[in-house]
């Protein structure tokens, strides 16, 4: 006999879709991570850490943007950040102490691109079919990961990838994303004994719980705004236990350890 609840879903069915949404993949993530480790600089190794450990974490983000009118909005139209965010005719255009200016001075100085991001993300494609609605947030959150450092004022070496790491899982909770920074403390733990590297990462937590979530606005629109403007409308404070230990350990030249990064294709 099967059994049904209310509606006639069976249980079983229920209990399939709630496995398949909340699955993880801990050995292939496992091999991710190893491949990570032998090569920091393999950011195909991060997304594939990312997917296998994803679980429900697109599912709640959804669920939390059709709780308001704004996020409604913005799954309805799905915007693509990519194209204002690669249009660097038109970044370089914008006022100094824009958002939009302040993100091509980013990029520019580092070689990135948001298409290296795409092309870094296509090494792990989903591990299984979803919809539209979470293929457009998880590339969200792909896309905007350049424009998080510029909002936040993390560079791209080890310690501020590690504390906008902390910044991004508690705006977005992800478990990948938490095993890369139980990782990254280890290793910093290990290497760096002399940094407070806990302080760091807790730092970046408390910007994160501060700041308005990212997902919810449409950065398309703002990037010509002032950056300190919309930092201060929107909650973000700057890091300043990561300025004060970069300033102090980066120019000794004792950070020379590297997270992944994300290189222009």
């Amino acid at each position: 006999m099967r059994v049904t609840v209310k509606g006639g879903l069976p249980v079983l069915a229920s209990a399939y879709q709630w496995f398949q949404r909340n699955r993880i993949y801990p050995v292939k993530a496992g091999l991710a991570v190893s491949r990570l480790l032998r090569d920091p600089d393999d950011t195909g190794q991060v997304f594939k850490v990312l997917e296998a450990l994803r679980g429900d974490s697109l599912g709640r983000a959804h669920r939390r943007l059709l709780a308001c009118e704004q996020g409604e909005k913005l799954l309805s139209d799905k915007p693509a950040i990519v194209r204002a965010l690669n249009d660097r005719e038109s970044l370089l255009g914008m006022p100094e102490g824009s958002i939009g200016r302040a993100y091509y001075d980013f990029v520019h100085a580092e070689g990135l691109s948001a298409d290296g991001l795409i092309a870094s993300s296509e090494e792990a494609p989903f591990v299984e079919n979803i919809d539209v609605d979470m293929r457009w947030l998880g590339d969200r959150l792909r896309d905007i990961h350049d424009l998080q450092h510029v909002m936040t004022g993390y560079g791209r070496d080890p310690l501020g990838e590690l504390s906008l790491l902390s910044f991004m899982t508690t705006q977005t909770p992800g478990r990948g994303i938490d095993f890369i920074i139980f990782m990254g403390r280890q290793k910093f733990k290990k290497d760096h004994p002399e940094i407070d590297i806990t302080a760091l990462i807790h730092e970046g937590r408390q910007i994160g719980q501060q700041a308005d979530w990212m997902l919810l606005t449409r950065w398309e629109n703002r990037l010509h705004e002032p950056i300190a403007d919309v930092r201060e409308e929107l909650g973000f404070s700057l890091p300043q236990k990561y300025y004060a230990v970069k300033r102090d350990f980066l120019e000794a030249g004792l950070l020379e350890t590297s997270l992944p990064s994300h290189q222009a294709a």
